[in-house]
């Protein structure tokens, strides 16, 4: 099989690449900057072919897949700064990336054949309640513009190809960008103490993991909405957090607060973040270990005094 992989400037794009290579498939990645712009950490991301391409450019895309002529795409890239979004001056630019290059990626991969995996996220859902949300819960209420327009994307998708997995993931973390933890390990070596909230309920999800189980998707067919977290449980961003320190060997000290209390954020954030995974083992796909599990993997490979 071969793939076009986007965003692989980012976490998850640069992982996928890295398991296409790891398994011998062909991939060709994209980007909107003109050269790879991820991590040159020596991984093969660097060497495979890379294109330049502007999802937002309807005939830009339609060319540059034909000639990528995938079977598979991994439509990795998107607008994820959450608050950002939230800017009045960044509405046009966030809805272009995230609903208009979405369904740019999907006509294109319909229009060769390919399958199309699409990378959404919890906020599709209103974030209210204990249960966890199941992928094929229709229940949509995004609380914010960054949610609102990855469900326009989700649904971009599903009018443009019946051949497309959507997998909803959450608490994001991998080597090749910015994330929580890293936010964390950089805050905790310059303070005694840290305010981290605890009424926001999730499960992380390790990009190396992810990437494994997308290609273990890509080839099969069988299609439809999945959520994708690591196992686990589910636990807060101060639980989290504790961990981190933990085991990294920090002694930092962290207080629980609540989202109110810690303030701040412009967006509103989901306290309802619980994604049930059980259709990936009823679908046959091998489930992402235990995050705690991720966490010490990922930490091994991090460079701590560098951040």
């Amino acid at each position: 099989m071969r793939f076009l992989v986007t965003g692989v400037g980012g976490q998850l794009g640069h992982d996928v690449m890295n398991e296409l290579a790891k398994r011998g498939y062909e991939g060709v990645g994209s980007d909107i900057h003109p050269q790879y712009a991820g991590m040159q950490d020596g991984t093969p991301v660097c060497t495979m072919p890379y294109v330049s391409m502007d999802i937002t450019d309807a005939a830009a895309v339609a060319e540059k897949v034909k000639a990528a002529a995938p079977d598979v795409v991994v439509h990795c890239a998107a607008w994820t700064a959450v608050d950002a979004a939230e800017d009045e001056e960044n509405f046009a630019k966030v809805r272009a990336i995230n609903v208009t290059g979405t369904k740019n990626m999907a006509e294109a991969a319909a229009a060769c054949g390919a399958k199309i995996i699409y990378l959404s996220t919890d906020y599709v859902f209103d974030g209210q309640g204990t249960e966890p949300w199941k992928p094929d819960c229709k229940d949509y209420a995004p609380l914010n513009v960054y949610g609102q327009t990855k469900l326009d994307g989700e649904l971009a998708i599903a009018a443009a190809t019946d051949r497309y997995f959507i997998v909803r993931i959450a608490w994001v973390f991998g080597v090749n960008g910015s994330n929580f933890i890293k936010t964390m390990l950089r805050v905790g070596k310059s303070h005694d103490t840290v305010r981290v909230v605890n009424d926001q309920i999730g499960t992380p999800t390790y990009t190396l993991d992810l990437a494994r189980l997308l290609v273990d998707m890509a080839e099969t067919e069988k299609y439809g909405y999945y959520h994708a977290t690591n196992e686990g449980g589910y636990i807060s961003w101060y639980d989290f957090t504790k961990e981190i320190y933990s085991q990294a060997g920090y002694k930092t000290n962290v207080i629980p607060v609540t989202t109110e209390e810690y303030g701040l954020s412009k967006a509103a954030r989901p306290f309802n973040s619980r994604l049930d995974r059980s259709k990936l083992v009823e679908a046959g796909f091998t489930p992402l270990p235990d995050w705690k599990d991720a966490l010490a993997r990922y930490l091994t490979v991090l460079d701590i005094d560098s951040l």
